[in-house]
């Protein structure tokens, strides 16, 4: 009997498609994984703006949790958006109790547009909580300097402020080289002192880029959950996420920053 390579997303539901729930289940899709999902945010959100946030109660976030893992499992989960303190304890207890082994976590903190999506008091229970259970963080670079407390901006920056967040993050840690202001995008994984690999990229010129985070995180999570060590995931996932950017620049959506293309295998 066959079974699926099981991808859990534990994030917020962005109305427009382009991140969020919605962009994860369009990864794990596009990669071959069987996809479910966790919401922990409603955002009434378009490609230019984040007009409102509606939280899921914490012992509902909790109910949804309870209903997958006790009946499907999975392989591995991508935790995004959480938005309040309340709804990270939740999670990181109950993922706890399952067990749950292999987390990637993508500190979401800012929309594309500039919306907060995490409240200010958050940040020390993601940090407290959800840091150390993590097998992968992939924080940008204005992420890394929340979670910090200092300015990390230029690529000279990265190593130390790798190194810095693995004292927080017994697992990998992937910092995002997206905002650095080079021609290309350089990110960091850091897996220990003696191991680090760069991923370097030529920049895309395009204005569909909504949702990059995700993808990226989602894609991880799918090569995880189909066996694949952390930094042969990474390096599959930013193929992916490279591929779905070019290809989808061509295209037009909305009048704000457009999603990238996630089943650019499939149709043109």
């Amino acid at each position: 009997m066959k079974t699926y390579a099981r991808a859990l997303t534990i994030a917020g539901s962005d109305s427009g498609g382009g991140a969020g729930i919605q962009a994860d289940l369009k990864t794990f899709a596009a990669l071959g994984c069987y996809g479910m999902s966790v919401l922990t945010a409603l955002t009434a959100q378009n490609t230019r703006t984040v007009t409102a946030i509606h939280a899921v109660p914490a012992d509902f976030v909790v109910e949804q949790l309870n209903a997958v893992l006790s009946d499907i499992g999975t392989d591995a989960v991508k935790i995004g958006m959480l938005h309040a303190p309340d709804i990270i304890m939740a999670v990181a207890r109950t993922l706890n109790d399952f067990g749950v082994q292999t987390i990637v976590l993508d500190p979401v903190m800012v929309a594309k547009s500039g919306d907060k999506l995490l409240q200010d008091e958050a940040v020390a229970a993601l940090k407290t909580y959800l840091l150390p259970m993590a097998t992968v963080i992939t924080p940008n670079l204005p992420e890394t300097s929340v979670l910090l407390g200092r300015a990390v901006e230029t690529a000279a920056d990265m190593p130390q402020a790798a190194a810095d967040l693995a004292q927080l993050c017994p697992g990998a840690i992937l910092i995002k080289g997206g905002h650095l202001a080079t021609a290309d995008s350089t990110d960091l994984l850091y897996i220990s002192p003696t191991e680090q690999h760069q991923f370097r990229t030529e920049r895309i010129q395009t204005g569909n880029s909504h949702g990059t985070g995700c993808t990226l995180s989602a894609a991880i999570a799918a090569g995880l959950a189909k066996g694949l060590p952390v930094v042969e995931a990474v390096s599959a996932a930013k193929m992916y996420l490279t591929s779905a950017l070019q290809t989808g620049a061509v295209y037009t959506l909305g009048h704000g920053h457009g999603p990238v293309h996630h089943f650019y295998q499939y149709w043109q």
